[in-house]
Formats: structure tokens, C-alpha cells, sequence
């Protein structure tokens, strides 16, 4: 089966059923949690709140939400440098979310990706923003690369 044909089977999966997509390691290890999903990039400095976890960026998608303990899928980061620094007091804080899905890998996302030693992936077979829905239950195996989404 190709992988067109494969996306649009798997992107009407109905409620409980499985999806299984690949991707390529960024930070290893294994998570799992909700899903929290968007089509917009997300600001590290000014975009988010460390201290509860929340995208506090005007006019985001997200405003309002909570990433922390979820896994948060978006297509990648925007702005300044201060990604690290702001995902870093989110892991002091336990607001981090529990693990990363990202499509455009950058500095800024590598960094807070990396600050928060939660599993990160990219660089995936099937675009995550296509088949994964906010709610979806999602396990991250980042050491096979491997993201497992459940429909909700």
C-alpha cells in the first residue's frame, strides 16, 4: 500500500482504533499521554508560561492549554533562543510536557527538546499534524521510533 493511500486510511481510524507511525529520535526514551495538537508553531520566549506549563502566546491556537504531561505534536518552533531556558524551568517545574512530535527540526526545538529529557521524534513517515487529533492517547517509543496514537 502506498503511503498516500496509507494516510488517508489512517487519518479516518475510528474511535479506539490504532495507528502506528515512524519517525527519527531526537531525545531517546519512552512516554505516552494525550495528545495536544496544533498547526501552528509555537514561541518558546513570550509563547509560553514554564511555571504551569500553559501557550500563553496572542492569537495561538493553544492559548489558554496546558502542554504539561501531554504529548505535544506541532510542526515546529518560532521566535528567539530562549526555547531552552523557558522548557528548562518547565522540567524544574514538572510542567514539561511528557513527549515531543515535531516536523521542522531547528536549533530552538532541538535545545527544548532536549532541556526537558522527554522522548522527541521527527522526521516522520506519515505527518503526525494529519493523523493525530488533540485527546488522542499517543505512546512515544523514541528509542524504536515508533508513535503509537489510540483514537479517543
Amino acid at each position: 500500500m502506498n503511503s498516500i493511500v496509507n494516510a488517508e486510511a489512517q487519518a479516518v481510524a475510528r474511535t479506539g482504533e490504532t495507528i502506528v507511525i515512524r519517525g527519527r529520535k531526537v531525545v531517546p526514551g519512552v512516554a505516552e499521554g494525550e495528545a495536544l495538537v496544533t498547526t501552528e508553531p509555537i514561541s518558546g520566549w513570550g509563547g509560553v508560561d514554564p511555571r504551569n506549563g500553559t501557550v500563553i502566546e496572542t492569537r495561538h491556537e493553544l492559548r489558554g492549554q496546558s502542554f504539561a504531561g501531554k504529548v505535544l505534536v506541532f510542526p515546529g518552533a518560532k521566535g528567539s533562543s530562549g526555547w531552552s531556558a523557558q522548557f528548562h524551568v518547565a522540567r524544574m517545574m514538572g510542567t514539561a510536557p511528557a513527549a515531543w512530535l515535531f516536523n521542522q527540526m531547528t536549533t530552538k526545538v532541538a535545545l527544548g527538546t532536549v532541556v526537558t529529557h522527554s522522548p522527541a521524534m521527527t522526521d516522520f513517515d506519515i505527518d503526525p499534524l494529519t493523523v493525530i487529533r488533540t485527546g488522542d492517547w499517543v505512546r512515544v517509543d523514541a528509542d524504536a521510533g515508533i508513535v503509537t496514537i489510540t483514537r479517543k
